[in-house]
C-alpha cells in the first residue's frame, strides 16, 4: 500500500465516520445519549488507552520484524561478496565456478525473490543457486593448507548468508495472524460506535465532525501503518528494496574487472538458468 492508497483510505473512512455523526446528531437528544458525560468519558479513555496500548506493542514488534528484514537483505548481500574473494582461494576450476554461481544467486535475489516477496507467494521455496552451488563443493579437492581454510571459511559464510536469506524472507510472510487483525478492527468499530453515543445537537456541527474525524484518523493511519509494517516488501515510499544485493552484484562486476577473473554466469540477468 502506497502512500496515495493510504491517503485514499484515510480520507474515505474519515468522511464515512464523520458523516454518520452528524446523520446520528440530527435525531440525538440535547446533551448526547448519555446522562452522565464524565462517567461516559472515562470509559471512552478506558476503551481508546487499551486499544492504544495493543496497537502500539503490536506496531513495535511488526517494526521489529521489517528491522530484522532489511537487515538480513544487507547481511546477505556482504555475505555473497565475502563468498566471491573466498571462492578465489579454493581450487581454480571450483572457483571460478562458484563465482559464477554466486552472481546468479545475486541476480535471482533482486529479480525472482524480491518481486515474489512483494507478491506474498515466495512462502517457504529455497534458493536453487544454493542447492547448485551445494553440489560444486562437494565436489571440491581442497589440498593445500589455503585451500582447506577457503574450504571452512566458504561452510561458515554459507550458514551465515542462509540465516540472514531466512531473516529476509520472513519479514515478507506477514506476522499479525488473522484473528489479531479481526480483534483489532472489532474494537475499532466499538470505539466508532461509542462515540456515535455522543451525538449531541446542541453542539456545532464542525465540533461534532472534529470530534469523530481525528480519532477516526488517528486509528486509520495506526492500522495502514501496521500493514505496511507486515507486508514491507514492494514498491513505494519506505518500501524494501533490493539495493544491497544490487549493489553487492556492481561490487562483484569491479572486483572481477580489477583481478583481471574471468566468470562466465551460468544464467541470464534474471538469474534464471541457462
Amino acid at each position: 500500500m502506497n502512500l496515495v492508497v493510504g491517503l485514499v483510505v484515510t480520507v474515505l473512512v474519515t468522511a464515512l465516520t464523520v458523516t454518520a455523526m452528524l446523520l446520528v446528531r440530527r435525531r440525538a437528544p440535547e446533551g448526547s445519549y448519555f446522562t452522565d458525560g464524565d462517567r461516559a468519558s472515562g470509559v471512552f479513555g478506558v476503551l481508546a488507552t487499551g486499544f492504544s496500548v495493543l496497537l502500539g506493542f503490536i506496531i513495535f514488534l511488526a517494526f521489529s520484524s521489517y528491522d530484522d528484514s532489511r537487515s538480513g537483505a544487507e547481511d546477505e548481500a556482504v555475505i555473497v561478496v565475502q563468498q566471491v574473494e573466498t571462492a578465489q582461494f579454493l581450487p581454480a576450476g571450483a572457483g571460478d565456478e562458484l563465482t559464477g554461481q554466486l552472481v546468479c544467486y545475486a541476480r535471482s535475489v533482486v529479480a525472482t525473490e524480491w518481486p515474489a516477496m512483494a507478491d506474498g507467494t515466495q512462502g517457504d521455496k529455497i534458493s536453487p543457486w544454493g542447492a547448485v552451488m551445494f553440489r560444486t563443493l562437494k565436489g571440491v579437492d581442497a589440498t593445500t593448507s589455503a585451500e582447506q581454510s577457503a574450504y571452512d571459511r566458504w561452510m561458515d559464510q554459507t550458514g551465515d548468508r542462509q540465516q540472514a536469506r531466512q531473516a529476509r524472507v520472513h519479514g515478507a510472510e506477514g506476522i499479525i495472524p488473522s484473528p489479531l487483525w479481526l480483534v483489532l478492527f472489532i474494537v475499532a468499530g466499538v470505539i466508532f460506535g461509542y462515540l456515535l453515543l455522543f451525538a449531541d445537537p446542541a453542539e456545532g456541527a464542525v465540533t461534532q465532525g472534529v470530534l469523530m474525524g481525528s480519532v477516526t484518523v488517528v486509528l486509520t493511519l495506526l492500522l495502514l501503518l501496521l500493514v505496511f509494517f507486515d507486508h514491507p516488501h514492494g514498491d513505494g515510499v519506505g518500501r524494501l528494496h533490493p539495493t544491497a544485493m544490487e549493489r553487492t552484484l556492481h561490487q562483484i562486476d569491479d572486483e572481477i574487472a580489477a583481478t583481471g577473473i574471468t566468470v562466465d554466469p551460468p544464467c541470464d540477468a534474471d538469474g534464471n538458468p541457462e
